[in-house]
């Protein structure tokens, strides 16, 4: 089963402005991925970076509504000493210190894909693509690599 490791970013779609085209098709995108993980056709892939970005949010009916998405996972990922270290070399390519840990996570648990809206995340996993260990695409390139 192909496991998966959904940004933030992803989790929050469907609360961004859906009169911009891209969004909703994005949002859409990630309804059907949930639909897929309900019917077990994914795993989804949780992180204790993920819990801690979503419990800083304000919004505390979103904050929930991400929690509901959250319990659909079935492998969860505590941060530990060892993706910090690799987190820390992430950070020296160009990525965020939250963003270099996520891909560290999803590095940690071998997941299929690192999933993300976030342009300058796979901008700069495109240039560093020979040194992450995972595949990094936007919601919509995973949609059409899966829809062949």
């Amino acid at each position: 089963m192909m496991k998966l490791y959904l940004d933030i970013c992803v989790y929050n779609r469907p609360f961004d402005n859906q009169h911009q085209e891209r969004i909703a098709l994005e949002t859409s995108a990630f309804i059907y991925i949930l639909e897929r993980v309900e019917k077990g056709e994914y795993e989804l892939v949780l992180s204790e970076a993920l819990v801690y970005k979503n419990s800083k949010n304000p919004d505390e009916l979103r904050r929930l509504r991400l929690t509901s998405y959250f319990c659909l996972a079935k492998d969860f990922i505590k941060v530990d000493y060892k993706n910090l270290e690799r987190g820390r070399y992430v950070v020296a390519l160009g990525f965020s210190a939250m963003d270099a840990l996520h891909l560290t996570l999803a590095e940690k648990q071998n997941v299929d894909y690192f999933i993300t809206c976030d342009d300058s995340i796979i901008k700069l996993y495109r240039k560093h693509q020979d040194i992450m260990k995972i595949k990094v695409v936007s919601l919509l390139e995973f949609i059409s690599l899966e829809v062949k």
